[in-house]
């Protein structure tokens, strides 16, 4: 039975569309953690817990403003083209980009505001930081839109490289140029508008990409508008995208708001060292989201069990073999970003563990948000964002980095244990790990038993 399922069309694209993803995203982590690397380097820990603490809330205010549509035009668009509702797609992408236009033009506003009554309260550095960062939550949140716009076209790679891999490699380029070739002092401002340049570059590069594989049918024809159901829709994927990017970065927020801003650099820069233990998961999930729903639209339940629970192994086996070797090179590539960044070093053993017990869960959010439980999804995202902020509000003061790692993996932790339980009582699927203990402890029963073969 594994055999058969794995050897499906289905199940094998999205086994050589993960290789691939997983080389993309592992190329550009590896730029993300050169272009951190620098900039940790060259700004300093304080300066750069100024930048990390303005870039926490900048990702957030992102995913608010690109409204979950970052998410649900992988639905929509793939749906509309395989019916051939050209006016619907047309609709769609016209209807996600104005109403993200929208949002973001209201948070570049609203931000600029309350900076500038805060003016007396905060230092010109945070300040001007502030006033950079707000203006790239609106380009920043067309790039995931456009990026997913291309995905749904079919274009795996022209969707990951412009974010995952062009805009972390224009930000290296600008900043060794502006530091090592023209010898500029770089601040938080500064590295802000260069994020914001890149950024732009990346955008320019989805755009172009969009144009090309853009199907030849839509042209000329009217836009047509499903607003209901597109509004049904997004409103739980939007609370879903700006959850996980509030729960992943609660440390950084709650650090930085306290005013501790070298905490809150050393902490974004384990962080992130951390997260590349999720990248077999995420690349996994760059192909997976489509083939969930199309078993489950089959009612294919035990092809689609077979199928997350070897994805999890999968993303299990991966996630344990990095986060083994980070936690032994953990001091000497902290100490690699500057002094004091080695203080981070048990943070990073703690975010590991939590990061490897999340691997083996699997794609479970993906199956939530696949099988039609976005607001379910939405609901334990939030829950267990909040419940982060309340740990990291009580454990950062007297325990700081150790504190906000241990909150974020207890969160992590019992976000996945809570999912495990709503995906089998909603969906009778279980985690990766038990359904593969299961399966080898029915096959071993079997072949004790005489004239029973095995049939898992």
């Amino acid at each position: 039975m594994f055999d058969k399922v794995l050897g499906s069309g289905s199940v094998r694209r999205v086994t050589l569309g993960g290789i691939t993803a997983l080389g993309v995203y592992t190329a550009g982590a590896g730029l993300t953690a050169c272009s951190q690397l620098l900039i940790a380097r060259i700004v300093g820990a304080e300066t750069f817990g100024v930048y990390s603490y303005v870039l926490a809330w900048v990702t957030v205010l992102a995913y608010f403003s690109a409204l979950g549509f970052d998410i649900a035009l992988l639905r929509f668009v793939s749906a509309y083209r395989a019916s051939q509702a050209w006016g619907l797609l047309r609709g769609v992408i016209r209807y996600s980009e104005r109403r993200m236009a929208i949002a973001g033009a209201l948070v570049v506003a609203l931000g600029a505001i309350a900076v500038v009554i805060s003016t007396n309260e905060i230092s010109p550095e945070l300040r001007n930081t502030f006033l950079a960062g707000f203006v790239l939550v609106p380009v920043w949140a067309l790039l995931w839109i456009r990026s997913s716009i291309v995905r749904a076209f079919g274009g795996v790679l022209s969707a990951v490289v412009p974010d995952r891999m062009v805009r972390d490699g224009t930000l290296i380029f600008i900043v060794v140029l502006l530091s090592w070739g023209l010898k500029w002092h770089l601040d938080a401002p500064l590295v802000m508008i260069a994020t914001l340049a890149s950024t732009t570059a990346a955008l320019v590069m989805a755009s172009l990409a969009v144009r090309r594989l853009h199907p030849s049918e839509t042209d000329g024809v009217a836009p047509d508008y499903d607003i209901p159901v597109w509004r049904k829709t997004v409103l739980p994927l939007m609370a879903i995208a700006a959850a996980e990017a509030m729960l992943n970065r609660s440390g950084v927020l709650v650090l930085g708001w306290i005013g501790s801003n070298k905490d809150a650099g050393i902490y974004a820069v384990v962080f992130s060292i951390s997260f590349l233990v999720a990248l077999p998961r995420t690349a996994a999930n760059t192909l997976l989201a489509p083939t969930i729903s199309d078993l489950f639209v089959r009612n294919q339940v035990h092809s689609l069990q077979i199928l997350t629970a070897r994805i999890a192994l999968w993303t299990l086996c991966g996630a344990a073999v990095s986060a083994l070797a980070l936690s032994i090179v953990a001091a000497p590539l902290l100490a690699w970003f500057g002094r004091g960044y080695e203080a981070g070093v048990p943070a990073l053993h703690i975010l590991l563990v939590g990061q490897v017990i999340a691997a083996s869960c699997g794609s479970q959010l993906s199956i939530m948000t696949m099988t039609g439980h976005e607001r379910g999804a939405a609901l334990l995202l939030i829950l267990s964002a909040l419940f982060n902020i309340l740990l990291s509000a009580v454990f950062i003061r007297p325990l700081g980095l150790i504190g906000a790692a241990v909150s974020t993996t207890v969160a992590l932790v019992a976000w996945n244990i809570t999912m495990a339980i709503f995906i089998w009582h909603q969906l009778r699927l279980l985690p990766g790990p038990i359904f593969m203990t299961q399966s080898v402890f029915r096959v071993k029963t079997t072949l004790r038993t005489p004239g029973r073969s095995p049939t898992v």
